[in-house]
């Protein structure tokens, strides 16, 4: 809208013209602003070192149990590939990978079937630390005829032979 004020013509306006956004005293970040990214970062940071913690001590734990079941394997493996009982009885050391002593024994019992043996197999492994070591037992059976006594074969023998000869009537 025009209007004319003694000579002089003005413009008068409606609508005053606003400033929406405040007065800037100069280019940064509130402190608000800077607390919540660091609580971000830091929370972030928490989250990451412990997974990277996890997935270090699952490392750990899958290379030592590799270590310990590769060696209770090799010594199952030598107690099953021994002819006569009573070196297996006798048990014996192992040398690790790690140059420590792997201590084992067995304890063979006869079944009631005829050359069938179980054998219970118990390994004492050593721990990297200063703590008392870790024992493990495996238990099996094992088809041994050169473990069983002649006479003690021939009356299993003879028991299971009865006990099919029932089933048969």
């Amino acid at each position: 809208m025009r209007a004319r004020f003694g000579g002089e013509e003005v413009i008068a306006r409606t609508q005053p013209d606003r400033v929406l956004s405040r007065p800037r005293r100069g280019a940064g970040f509130t402190l608000i602003e800077v607390l919540v990214s660091i609580a971000i970062f830091a929370l972030a940071a928490v989250v990451l070192g412990t997974a990277y913690i996890n997935v270090l001590g699952g490392y750990q734990r899958m290379r030592g149990s590799t270590l310990e079941e590769s060696d209770v394997a090799f010594v199952r493996a030598a107690v099953l590939a021994e002819p006569d009982r009573e070196v297996v009885e006798k048990g014996g050391d192992l040398r690790r990978a790690d140059q420590s002593t792997l201590h084992w024994r067995a304890e063979i019992e006869p079944t009631n079937r005829a050359d069938l043996f179980r054998v219970t197999l118990e390994c004492e492994l050593p721990t990297s630390g200063p703590g008392p070591s870790r024992r493990v037992r495996n238990s099996f059976l094992v088809l041994r005829p050169t473990w069983s006594e002649p006479a003690e074969r021939e009356k299993l023998r003879a028991k299971f032979r009865e006990e099919l000869a029932k089933r048969k009537t």
